[in-house]
């Protein structure tokens, strides 16, 4: 059994998941059950996903659970994209989180490449 919360890519995605649940807060009303529950389930799935993998008992079921987690990181800078341009965030934390999502995506390639 391998422990998840040692990895740097989940603990990284663990933080990015509680800054993405804090700026959404400030978004309108109207987006509860749009981009505000998007954004929120995206980033929280992929250090969900990095621990549900890690619970797998062959690599190859670990990949495709890191397959997921990578294809949720890349939702959530897409709707960061969207948060920017629609005015809910400043382009300052738009770029912080972009950086996040850029810096997680490597880390999630790097850890995929060693499980092949």
């Amino acid at each position: 059994m391998r422990d998840y919360k040692k990895l740097d890519v989940w603990q990284r995605s663990y933080k990015l998941g509680l800054t993405i649940y804090s700026v959404t807060k400030t978004f309108p009303r109207e987006e509860m059950y749009g981009l505000t529950s998007q954004l929120r389930r995206a980033s929280i799935s992929i250090p969900l996903n990095i621990a549900e993998g890690s619970r797998r008992s062959t690599d190859k079921d670990y990949k495709s659970f890191l397959h997921n987690a990578y294809g949720s990181n890349a939702e959530v800078e897409v709707q960061i994209m969207y948060a920017k341009d629609l005015g809910y965030i400043s382009n300052e934390t738009c770029i912080y989180l972009l950086e996040e999502i850029s810096q997680i995506s490597r880390m999630l390639n790097s850890f995929i490449k060693t499980l092949s």
